[in-house]
Formats: C-alpha cells, structure tokens, sequence
C-alpha cells in the first residue's frame, strides 16, 4: 500500500496488545506536530532516531512521508515494540516499513542526523534520554522534543540546556509543542544512568535507569507492602511482577534465600534497573530479570507466590486497566494454592477482580493511601486455612 499522508496512517494504528478502550488513543497531536516539523526541517536520506513512539505514529508516519535514510527506534515499553510492529503489518501490508528497535544506547543514535522524542513525563528520563543522544548522535544532530503543552515545564528547557547549547522552545499548536535542541555538548565524563542509591531504612542500595518510576526512592505503596514481608511463606518461585527498580524482589530473595525469585516489567528502564539493583545487593544469582508483558512468556501454574503493586495510569491519564491485566495474568501463572500479594490505592475497587481472577481474598491492611490484600489461587484444599494462616503470621 503506497502512503501519501498521515492521513494513510495515523487512522490505521491501535494499541494493542496494550490495553485499548474508547477513551485510548494510539496517537495524539504532538505526533502529527513533531512529523510536521520534521518535514520542514530535515533533508531526504537523513538518518533517524525515534525515542518514545508510544504505538508507532512517529515510525510509521516518518517512514511514510518524510523520506528518511535510515530508521533506529527505541521504546521503553515492551507492549509499544509489539504495537509497532502489529501496526506495521497494517500501514505497509506490502512489507515496505524499514526499522530497527534498538535498546537506548550508542547503537540507537550512531549516525543520526535528526531525533524525534515524544517528551517522557519524569524529568529523569528526559536528562538519561539527551545525555546519550548528544553523547552518540551526529555532531550536527537536531532534537525534536514534543509534547501536550499542560504536561510541559520549564525544568525540561533546563534539562536540555544541560546536554544541548541552543534550546528553542516552537510556537504551540493544538495544545502541543515543540523544543529545538541542538549543538550537543560532549563533556566526556561517564553516564550518570543508573543512579544508586543506598536506602537506609531497608539497608538496600537501589539502582535506578531515568524512565523507572520513583527513581532510587522507596515509594509509599512498596513501603506498606514490605511491612507484610515476614508474613510471606517461602516460596519455590516468587515473581515480583511490575517490578520497578526490584525492591521488592531483592527484599523477598533477602527474607527467602532458598527461593527462585523472578523480577518482571514491561519497561526496559525497570528490568535493567531492577538486574543492577539485584547485582549491587549480591543478589544476582537468586534474582532473575525479564521483560514481558504481564507474564506473558511464563508457564502457566508456575509460580507460588507473586507481589504486585499495580500501576492505575496508562500513559498520563488514570486508567484501572492496566492492573485488571496484571492480576488476570496472576491467575493464569500462580499455581492452586498460590498467594498473591497487591497493594494498591484505596480508592480502586480490586477486590471484585481478585476474588474472580484469584480466589479467595482478604484485606489484611489499610492505611490513608493504600490497601493490602492476599488472594489465593482456587485449587488449593484450604484456602480459607491458607489466608488465615497469613494472617495469624502478620498478626494485629
């Protein structure tokens, strides 16, 4: 099929296998806006790099009208890699598109003339993202950095200031906006990413990549959930699923040595995190990495026990899908009789989806923020007996 605008693509694109819901888009106006400005700016035969493609509008549309010479793309989320390449199927169904999905690194930006960057929303990530492409890309490379204009701030100017020498913020158009960065500044030193940090609280030094959600920090539903940690059973095989940086893994395998511990995420930035955070603790041999969306490469019934804290946004707006996914995909891989342990903000409603999903399900704590809940898998001869037992071991 021959492109002649984006018009040709953008009305093509879904999200799956992320979650889709009418109130989900697989492209926004930044996307047409970064495209656009491209085209005013690049030459053909250009060597592109695209950063943060949540499902392909950015690929897909450069490739159908901008004429670039070659395409390297880096997305975080698994499930954004898979989109891309589902709806590449369907936007050149005679085989045309030509990519290359490559971990952010100087692989990705070797020879790129031109950067296109969906802003991310952490100005971590941002700093990790324009540290390497002006480390890697051309010496005359130009960034193009959009975003919705509610979620911009100055600090993101200032972050690029730091990696770039001219920074020029565009004129908005349809709530977004473009940045020009360009004149990459090239110090020599060592990257910064991962950061470590030691937290003394749980005596756990944790590593984190700029894109992982609360950095090296202990976030407040992970801190309420290790409060439970010693009423956690010993397991053949924990998972620690939507593992971030893998504190909660690191801690199990720490509390639980003779466990097999999987740490999983769908982001590159939290599994290369969660592995470094493991190998700083001396862990790495008891902790394994993958990234998968929602477990989806595991065996069912293969798993014990399994610790989640579910995300409820989809890219910036609030959405329970995604930790619905998460906690059907628990039932699939925890075997009869198995534990999972959520914690999640009180104001979603779980519970309903744990009892049918799970089995049995009981609250075992509540603060201001955050529930704590086991559910065990139906199978089991005593799951009453089994909760119980919990928490009789958590105690008042």
């Amino acid at each position: 099929m021959a492109v002649k605008s984006l018009d040709d693509v953008l009305p093509k694109l879904r999200r799956r296998p992320d979650v889709e819901a009418p109130n989900l888009q697989a492209w926004d106006a930044t996307d047409r806006l970064l495209l656009g400005t491209a085209a005013e700016r690049m030459r053909p035969g250009t060597s592109m790099a695209v950063i943060g493609d949540r499902y392909g509008a950015l690929t897909l549309g450069a490739l159908g009208v901008l004429d670039p010479g070659s395409v390297s793309v880096h997305q975080d989320l698994i499930t954004g890699e898979q989109a891309l390449r589902l709806n590449a199927a369907e936007v050149f169904a005679d085989g045309e598109a030509g990519f290359t999905q490559l971990p952010l690194g100087p692989e990705l930006l070797e020879g790129a003339g031109i950067v296109l960057l969906q802003l991310p929303k952490t100005l971590a990530e941002l700093d990790q993202i324009a540290e390497v492409v002006a480390r890697y890309a051309a010496p005359d490379v130009v960034l193009l950095a959009g975003g919705r204009v509610k979620h911009m701030s100055l600090g993101m100017n200032a972050v690029l200031e730091r990696h770039f020498s001219s920074v020029a913020p565009q004129l908005a158009r349809q709530k977004s906006r473009v940045i020009l960065a360009s004149g990459p500044r090239r110090t020599g030193e060592p990257e910064r990413f991962p950061v470590v940090e030691h937290l003394a609280e749980i005596d756990l030094d944790v590593a984190a990549h700029g894109a992982v959600f609360a950095g090296p920090k202990l976030d407040i539903g992970t801190r309420f959930l290790l409060t439970f940690l010693p009423s956690m059973r010993p397991a053949r095989h924990a998972i620690d699923l939507g593992c971030g940086t893998g504190i909660l893994a690191a801690m199990y395998a720490r509390q639980h040595p003779g466990s097999t511990v999987t740490a999983t995420d769908q982001s590159a930035a939290a599994v290369a995190s969660a592995r470094a955070t493991a190998s700083a603790n001396g862990l790495a041999e008891q902790v394994h990495v993958l990234q998968d969306d929602a477990m989806a490469t595991l065996a069912d019934a293969s798993a014990d026990l399994i610790l989640l804290n579910p995300p409820f946004h989809v890219g910036a707006g609030v959405h329970a899908g995604a930790g619905l996914k998460l906690i059907e995909a628990a039932g699939r891989v925890l075997a009869p009789g198995g534990e999972l342990w959520t914690v999640y903000n009180r104001h979603l409603a779980y519970v309903p989806a744990l009892e049918r999903h799970i089995g049995p399900t009981q609250v075992l704590g509540r603060n201001p923020k955050f529930t704590v809940t086991l559910s065990t898998r139906r199978g089991t001869s005593d799951p009453a007996g089994a909760i119980a037992a919990a928490a009789e071991r958590h105690g008042p």
